[in-house]
C-alpha cells in the first residue's frame, strides 16, 4: 500500500546537521491535512486528502482533540520511543482555526529514557503512579512475602460525590479536585505506603509491613478523616468524602486478582453502609454481595409479578389531616419486606427507577381519587428518575388520564437532584410549577443545603429531616437549625413540614416555633390502603386525636388556612 503523500512541500522531512529529522504539517480542526494553497489563497471547500492517522499513525487523535478543546496557550508536547535508539518528539500548537504539528526524529539520550519511563508509569494529571505501575508493584510485593509475619495491605479508594462536583463546576474544576485529593491521600502515607491513581476518581494504596491489620485500619481512618475538610475550588468550598475497601495478604488472597476482588468487595460494603468510611474485608461480605445480586435479578420482575405496594403516611396541619405521603414497599416472596433504602439504590443503578416511578405515580393518583378532595398526595421522585427525559410530560399525562387535579399532587425531591445539570433541573421544576403541581424540597439540611436552591426556585414546601427532629427536645444545635429553617422558609413564603416527629414534646416545640405541618409516628405509622379508612373514621369521630398544630402554625404565608379539616 502506497503511503499517503502531502501536497504541501513544507511538510517534507528535513535532516539537520545533528542527524535530527524534522517534519512540519498543518491540519484543520478535524485533523485533516491542509494544502498550503488553501491557506494563502483562501480557496474554500477543498477536500482534505490525508488524515492525522494516515500521516502520524503513532499519535492518539483523542490527545490532540482534548488539547484543542481545553484552549491552552502553551503547545502540547508528546514523545514516543521508536525502540531503535531514536526518539520522536511531537509539538502541537493552535494557529487560529488550524493546527500546526512539528515532528522531530532524533537520537535518544539518558534523560529521555527516564522521562519516557516516568510518563509510562505515572498519571499525568495527579503525578501519582498509574495502573500499570500499580499492577507491577502489587505483584512484586506479593512475591516478596516470605513468612507469616509479612503482610501486604491493599486499599481501594473511591471519592464520594465526585460526579456532581464535576458536572456542576465543570471538568477543569474536577481535574483540580482530583489533584487536591491525590495530594491529600499522599500526605497521609508513611514510608512503606504508596498511592496510585487507577482511573477517574479511583485510587489505591499499597502498604507493606508486618502485623499490618491494625495499621491498615488506622491508615484507613486517617484517610477518611483527612477528607472531612472541604476542598476549595475557585473560592467555592466543596465537600467530597472517601470510601475505602481494605484487603490483607496473604489472609484475604495471595495473588493480585484475589486481593483486588477482596478489596473491591470491602469497598462495596463501605459504600452501601453509608460511604465516608473504611471497611476491611470479611468473608460474610461475599454473602451480602450474593444477596444483593439476587435482589437485583428479582427487582426486574417485581413490577410484572405485582410485588410492589404503596403505604401512606398522614401529614397534619392545624385543621387536621392535610394529606398523605406515598411510600413504596416491596414484598419479596422469599425475603419478606425489603426496605426502600436497600432496593431503591439498586433500581437507580440499573436504570429501573423511571419505570418504577411511573407505576408509583399512577397507582397513588388512582388511590388518591378515593380520598376527600382537600387531601394532597406527596410522591417522591428519585434523582435517577428526575434526570430522565420527558418527566414533566409523563406526570402531566398521568394526571390527565386519571383525572386527579394537579394542585393535589406534591412532588418531593432531594437536594441531590439539584447538583446535576442545574439549568435543566430548574426548567423541569418551573414546568411542573406552571402545571399547578406543588414542589417540596425533602430532607433539607442533610446534604449540600445551598441557599441558592431556594433563591433560584420558589419551592412550595421545605421538609425538615428527622435527623434534626429526633433530638429536638434536648439538643440546642438542632433547635437552632430548625428554628432558622422555619424563619427562612416563612420569609420566602414557603410551608414547613417536620418529618420523623415521634413525641408530643417535639410537637409542642414545633408548634411554639410556627412549624406548619408535622409527619411521623406521633400521628401514625405508614398505613396500607385498607387501614386508611378506619384511621380516617377514627379521626372524624375525634377518637385518639393526635396533637395537631395550633391555628397560628397552620396559617400559610398569606394568612389563609393551608388545609381544611376533614
Amino acid at each position: 500500500m502506497t503511503e499517503p503523500q502531502s501536497n504541501w512541500s513544507a511538510s517534507a522531512p528535513d535532516t539537520d546537521r545533528t542527524g535530527n529529522t524534522n517534519r512540519v504539517d498543518i491540519f484543520d480542526r478535524h485533523l485533516n491535512l491542509v494544502d498550503a494553497s488553501t491557506i494563502f489563497t483562501k480557496v474554500m471547500n477543498v477536500t482534505p486528502t490525508i488524515s492525522l492517522e494516515q500521516r502520524y499513525p503513532h499519535l492518539d487523535r483523542a490527545d490532540i482533540l482534548r488539547y484543542l478543546k481545553e484552549g491552552k496557550q502553551e503547545p502540547l508536547r508528546l514523545a514516543r520511543d521508536l525502540g531503535n535508539g531514536r526518539l520522536i518528539d511531537v509539538t502541537v500548537f493552535a494557529i487560529g482555526h488550524l493546527v500546526g504539528l512539528i515532528e522531530a526524529d532524533r537520537p535518544m539520550e539518558t534523560e529521555d529514557r527516564s522521562t519516557l519511563l516516568h510518563q509510562a508509569t505515572h498519571d499525568p494529571l495527579t503525578g501519582l503512579p498509574n495502573r500499570r505501575q500499580f499492577s507491577s508493584d502489587l505483584s512484586q510485593a506479593l512475591r516478596a512475602i516470605s513468612g507469616p509475619a509479612d503482610n501486604v495491605a491493599l486499599m481501594q479508594l473511591d471519592l464520594d460525590d465526585f460526579k456532581p462536583v464535576n458536572d456542576t463546576l465543570g471538568h477543569p474544576a474536577g481535574d483540580k479536585l482530583l489533584q487536591l485529593a491525590a495530594g491529600r491521600i499522599a500526605s497521609c502515607l508513611g514510608h512503606n505506603e504508596r498511592a496510585y491513581r487507577l482511573a477517574g476518581d479511583e485510587f489505591a494504596v499499597i502498604s507493606i509491613g508486618q502485623g499490618h491489620s491494625g495499621q491498615s485500619r488506622e491508615l484507613g481512618e486517617r484517610l477518611v478523616s483527612a477528607f472531612k475538610a472541604p476542598f476549595t475550588l475557585d473560592g467555592i468550598a466543596v465537600f467530597v468524602g472517601i470510601s475505602i475497601g481494605i484487603a490483607l495478604a496473604p489472609r484475604d488472597g495471595s495473588d493480585p486478582e484475589k486481593l483486588m476482588k477482596a478489596s473491591d468487595v470491602a469497598l462495596y460494603a463501605a459504600k452501601t453502609e453509608g460511604r465516608g468510611r473504611a471497611s476491611a474485608f470479611e468473608a460474610n461480605m461475599l454473602h451480602v454481595i450474593e444477596q444483593r445480586e439476587m435482589l437485583r435479578r428479582s427487582l426486574r420482575m417485581a413490577l410484572e409479578k405485582h410485588q410492589f405496594s404503596i403505604d401512606y403516611q398522614p401529614i397534619v396541619g392545624s385543621k387536621g389531616i392535610a394529606g398523605f405521603e406515598a411510600l413504596l414497599r416491596w414484598d419479596h416472596p422469599l425475603l419478606g419486606t425489603i426496605p426502600p433504602s436497600v432496593f431503591i439504590p439498586i433500581a437507580e443503578n440499573d436504570g429501573l427507577m423511571p419505570e418504577i416511578g411511573s407505576w408509583v405515580l399512577e397507582q397513588a393518583c388512582r388511590e388518591a381519587l378515593e380520598w376527600p378532595e382537600e387531601f394532597t398526595l406527596a410522591v417522591n421522585v428519585s434523582p435517577a428518575e428526575f434526570l430522565t427525559d420527558g418527566l414533566t410530560d409523563r406526570i402531566s399525562q398521568t394526571l390527565d388520564e386519571i383525572g386527579l387535579a394537579a394542585d393535589r399532587l406534591e412532588v418531593e425531591i432531594t437536594e441531590g437532584v439539584l447538583l446535576e445539570r442545574t439549568v435543566d433541573n430548574l426548567d423541569t421544576l418551573n414546568t411542573l410549577s406552571v402545571l399547578g403541581i406543588r414542589i417540596s424540597l425533602d430532607d433539607f439540611g442533610t446534604m449540600y443545603s445551598s441557599l441558592s436552591y431556594l433563591k433560584n426556585f420558589p419551592f412550595d414546601t421545605i421538609k425538615i429531616d428527622k435527623y434534626f427532629v429526633s433530638d429536638l427536645e434536648n439538643n440546642s444545635k438542632s433547635q437552632a437549625i430548625v428554628r432558622s429553617v422555619i424563619v427562612l422558609a416563612h420569609d420566602l413564603e414557603m410551608v414547613v413540614t417536620a418529618e420523623g416527629v415521634e413525641t408530643p414534646a417535639q410537637v409542642q416545640w414545633l408548634n411554639s416555633h410556627g412549624c406548619d405541618r408535622i409527619q411521623g409516628y406521633v400521628i401514625s405509622p405508614p398505613l396500607q390502603v385498607n387501614a386508611m379508612k378506619s384511621f380516617l373514621a377514627t379521626m372524624n369521630q375525634g377518637l385518639g386525636s393526635p396533637p395537631f398544630l395550633s391555628e397560628k402554625a397552620g396559617q400559610d404565608r398569606s394568612g389563609m388556612n393551608i388545609e381544611t379539616s376533614t
